[in-house]
């Protein structure tokens, strides 16, 4: 294995039970706690993500100089894109650019898309695209949505259009679905900046992409729903994705090896890959990993313990699926004032 800033199969892997994780709680909040409650939390976790990302994003990629369309189009077509999403970009004139995200969809991986609601997908457009208006200053930007992948439509798609007037809030943005939108010629689409990027940089950028998003929804989904349930619905999801995901992450990493040390070792390399210093140590059937840092949420330092609980599932999971007689237990945690977070490894003699 390369250092651990080079490991590129643990970036991979990462990425992988993160976009998971991430599609996975979404349907649960459909499924569980009902489409309004999803709306509510899919909504906020865009938005979020809209005001922390979208202005440094602009100016991070060049483009904060162009008509705001344009840049707002350009935007989601190269930040998307560096996110390994499949995304067009069409430019029609400086007041009105195109958007279009063809299927399969990132967000709704595999069979997901057909358990996601309209109005669910509704939701991520009004958290972002209807607000980067009144983030950019300028009340008469809106974005109108010509299609959705959810409805039966090919792709989710939509226009940055500037109006001779000011919009109201209900109107930033808007439906019309007999519109359509005009072919895509990549010759014609922005580039990023920069010289081509190596494997390693790409898989680390992919990685970000798909964790913060559980930045983002983790947290909202607590405020939204409060810390019991939001933590219940969040935990149920980690549990079932680690289990679902396991075989494919060890894959990734080249394979696991057996018992408590194979899955400690498992657990630490995502760990690394996820940027956090860890240490490993045991014997045995009893081994510990040992972690100082929690880089998913180093920007919300103020989390209810339950955020870190629901987030464990997904270790939880993973271990029953490698061994169901596995015992991981947590005998420190940061979030109580101790030094480090330790996972305690055991394996239950059958």
């Amino acid at each position: 294995m390369t250092k651990d800033e080079d490991d590129i199969a643990a970036f991979t892997a990462v990425e992988a039970i993160y976009h998971a994780f991430l599609t996975g709680f979404i349907l649960t909040l459909v499924t569980r706690a009902g489409p309004r409650q999803a709306v509510e939390v899919v909504f906020r976790t865009f938005r979020r993500q809209q005001l922390a990302r979208f202005l440094p994003g602009l100016r991070k990629l060049g483009i904060d100089h162009l008509p705001h369309a344009v840049a707002c189009a350009q935007y989601h077509y190269l930040s998307n894109k560096v996110g390994g999403v499949k995304v067009e970009y069409v430019y029609e004139n400086d007041r009105k650019a195109w958007v279009r995200y063809p299927p399969p969809r990132w967000i709704w991986s595999g069979t997901a898309v057909c358990g996601i609601p309209s109005e669910v997908s509704r939701a991520m457009l009004w958290g972002w695209h209807a607000n980067n208006g009144p983030v950019l200053g300028n009340p008469r930007l809106g974005f109108v949505c010509t299609g959705q992948t959810v409805d039966g439509q090919p792709g989710l798609e939509g226009y940055y259009r500037e109006y001779d007037h000011d919009l109201a809030p209900e109107e930033r943005l808007q439906f019309s679905p007999g519109e359509e939108c005009p072919p895509f010629d990549p010759a014609l689409a922005p580039e990023l900046p920069g010289d081509a990027w190596p494997e390693a940089r790409l898989r680390k950028v992919l990685r970000n992409y798909a964790m913060e998003y559980i930045t983002s929804i983790l947290p909202e989904a607590i405020a939204a729903l409060g810390p019991a349930e939001g933590s219940r619905l969040a935990g149920t999801a980690a549990r079932l994705v680690g289990m679902h995901l396991f075989d494919e992450t060890a894959a990734l990493l080249g394979g696991v090896g057996p018992g408590s040390e194979g899955f400690a070792r498992y657990l630490e390399r995502l760990a690394r890959g996820q940027g956090d210093d860890t240490t490993i140590r045991g014997e045995g059937d009893v081994w510990t990993v040992r972690q100082t840092t929690w880089q998913l949420m180093r920007e919300r330092p103020h989390l209810p313990r339950e955020a870190f609980d629901a987030w464990n599932e997904l270790w939880i999971g993973a271990a029953l699926a490698h061994d169901r007689w596995l015992r991981v237990e947590m005998t420190k945690r940061r979030d109580h004032g101790d030094p480090a977070w330790e996972w305690r490894i055991s394996r239950q003699n059958r």
